[in-house]
């Protein structure tokens, strides 16, 4: 397992008490949230490195056009990862892990909310 389906089990455990029909789904939105902020993060500082460099130059628009394509992709590939039977043999062998590792659900709020205000910053003042 992955840091990513650490964390999406992370949500997922955390709401499923509460919220039994929604579980899934507030992970999914949470987990591709993240992963379009960490990527829009890496596009920035790779854009920001080429440019200093005086490399390879892409345009904005197709900076944009890329970035969206590629958070699609990640969203349909969460939505197809963690809503069938994957999702179900992933929890079953956290399960079966006697150290699983457990996160504080405000810490992993205040990652993503981190990741994006970053990303926000990083892409305003470059």
């Amino acid at each position: 397992m992955d840091f990513f389906d650490t964390l999406f089990f992370n949500v997922f455990k955390h709401y499923k008490p509460t919220k039994k029909q929604k579980a899934n789904t507030i992970a999914l939105y949470y987990i591709s949230t993240l992963q379009c902020s960490l990527l829009l993060l890496s596009g920035i500082f790779l854009s920001s490195f080429l440019n200093e460099m005086n490399s390879f130059r892409v345009s904005s628009e197709s900076a944009w056009t890329l970035f969206i394509i590629l958070c699609i992709v990640i969203i349909f590939r969460n939505w197809f990862y963690y809503s069938g039977k994957k999702r179900k043999i992933l929890n079953a062998k956290l399960n079966s892990k006697k150290n699983s590792e457990e996160y504080n659900i405000y810490l992993l709020w205040s990652l993503l909310a981190a990741s994006i205000i970053l990303s926000i910053t990083m892409l305003y003042f470059i």
